[in-house]
């Protein structure tokens, strides 16, 4: 051949590749900094560590993570101190929106939550309904570890002891354990102090290895788990990255990161711990 059409050809397969990597290459985003306020399960489950990458590579936004409790997430986008948030207590989020504070808000996966404890069950509650659980519990005196930091988990804890009509926080009992932390904190405080404890089933399982821990309750119907995604609303803080936070909405919501939640945990624990559920509405899971 040539020597002239070898490097011609030559030329050619470099621009292609170079057309190729800048068209594989995001558009830098006029407004970088995206803050994420989410929930410590999804953080302590491993899920934001597959997710956040995977946006980050797609959108070309850098994302910070700030990892708390819904009750913290929340109290985070009504300051205008976060963009976009991913929490899991409908009832505070439908109070959050009413205050004008989200822009919107999706519905995108949900689990459940489960009592674990100690595996002699002192309190033998092995296979009760929840509500019944949390009675036998308190009749026994046992040992309860519970976040009693104003997450979406702590939430429903005392939602659920209000249903039992109890209230163990009005004289706070010896045997009712107050961590102040976070999920995987609370799972091995209730570990090490061989103490029940609400938890959600993904944060469980992702450390289990580490934990002298059963499931004891599960599967009641008032223990689904849902989580929504939330864009900080920018006519009240006008300089959130609302720009970013659709993008990130959109990018949880779409077909693509739905089957990759929907997969996350099905190798190791031969089975999902999340359902995706964006083709969903809050109706169809009776919320």
């Amino acid at each position: 051949m040539h020597l002239g059409l070898i490097v011609k050809d030559l030329l050619g397969v470099g621009l292609a590749l170079v057309t190729a990597s800048c068209a594989a290459a995001p558009a830098a985003p006029k407004n970088p900094n995206l803050i994420l306020a989410t929930t410590t399960s999804t953080q302590d489950s491993g899920l934001l560590d597959v997710l956040v990458p995977m946006f980050s590579e797609q959108s070309g936004y850098p994302v910070q993570t700030v990892a708390v409790g819904t009750g913290q997430a929340l109290k985070m986008g009504e300051e205008g101190n976060a963009d976009v948030l991913l929490v899991h207590n409908p009832a505070a989020e439908a109070a959050y929106m009413a205050g004008g504070f989200g822009m919107d808000r999706a519905l995108v996966m949900h689990n459940d939550y489960i009592i674990v404890g100690p595996r002699s069950d002192p309190a033998g509650v092995q296979g009760m309904a929840v509500l019944d659980a949390f009675k036998a519990i308190e009749t026994a005196g046992a040992a309860f570890a519970s976040r009693g930091d104003d997450s979406g988990t702590h939430k429903t804890e005392l939602a659920l002891w209000a249903s039992a009509g109890l209230d163990p926080r009005a004289e706070v009992p010896s045997w009712y354990l107050e961590t102040g932390q976070g999920m995987g904190a609370t799972l091995t405080v209730a570990s090490e102090r061989g103490a029940y404890t609400l938890t959600d089933r993904a944060t469980y399982l992702a450390n289990q290895s580490n934990l002298q821990l059963g499931i004891i309750v599960e599967g009641d119907n008032v223990l689904l788990n849902v989580y929504h995604v939330i864009t900080v609303n920018p006519n009240k803080w006008p300089k959130v990255n609302y720009e970013g936070a659709l993008a990130f909405l959109d990018f949880l919501t779409s077909p693509a990161t739905q089957e990759v939640i929907g997969q996350f945990g099905v190798e190791e624990y031969g089975g999902p711990l999340f359902t995706p559920d964006a083709d969903k509405t809050d109706a169809d899971l009776g919320l």
